[in-house]
């Protein structure tokens, strides 16, 4: 079983959450808070696998969860839900270390299958989501015209990346591209190696920072 932690400090989203957990065979719910504070006691516990954080709360809100987070040298993974108005602060959450985004509106399925993703050292970019990142990245341009460029990406690379960007998966994008998913996974390497990245969430932020998916 998952054990997860669901922080939220809106009383019925945080309940509604859980009730949909508790029906699920794979995952179970073994802490919840409604503020920062309550999230960063909850992971000083011990005992999570995952932790559903909200963005916006009082006290001490995700993105400060985050970054202590990081701070502590905690790797937890950490799936933000938010809706799709707080772009701004999604870029930001990604940026300090969480490793999935969702919308609070998601299926019972959907959410058991982040979780399982995210537990089994996998991140998670929603659908649609590159479109937002981009916009708000460019917003923040400015901010990052000073990093390194990268080894160039080669045609192939990009289209890997772009497809990533777009929330495919490695099977649909061997499926797209008419590649083998171990070529698949080995173009992948090459570009987080390129990129100076880990994962899929930030090899997105760090090309969309140097501009590289703007035809996207």
């Amino acid at each position: 079983m998952i054990r997860v932690a669901v922080v939220d400090d809106q009383t019925l989203v945080r309940q509604g959450i859980i009730g949909l957990l508790t029906l699920s065979d794979s995952v179970t719910v073994c802490g919840e808070g409604a503020d920062g504070d309550d999230a960063l006691a909850l992971v000083a516990a011990g005992g999570i696998d995952v932790l559903l954080l909200d963005l916006r709360m009082p006290r001490r809100d995700g993105i400060a969860v985050l970054e202590e987070l990081g701070t502590r040298g905690l790797t937890l993974p950490v799936l933000v839900l938010t809706t799709f108005d707080d772009d701004d602060l999604v870029l930001r959450a990604l940026r300090a270390g969480a490793r999935g985004y969702l919308l609070k509106d998601v299926t019972l399925e959907q959410l058991v299958a982040a979780i399982t993703l995210l537990a089994g050292g996998g991140t998670l970019l929603q659908p649609g989501l590159s479109d937002r990142l981009f916009r708000a990245a460019q917003r923040d341009r400015p901010a990052v015209t000073g990093l390194d460029r990268p080894e160039p990406l080669t045609p192939r690379e990009l289209d890997v990346l772009r497809l990533v960007a777009a929330g495919y998966s490695n099977a649909e994008i061997s499926g797209a591209l008419h590649l083998a998913p171990g070529t698949v996974k080995n173009y992948l390497s090459a570009v987080f190696v390129k990129l100076g990245v880990r994962d899929r969430t930030r090899a997105v932020l760090r090309a969309l920072d140097l501009g590289l998916l703007e035809t996207v």
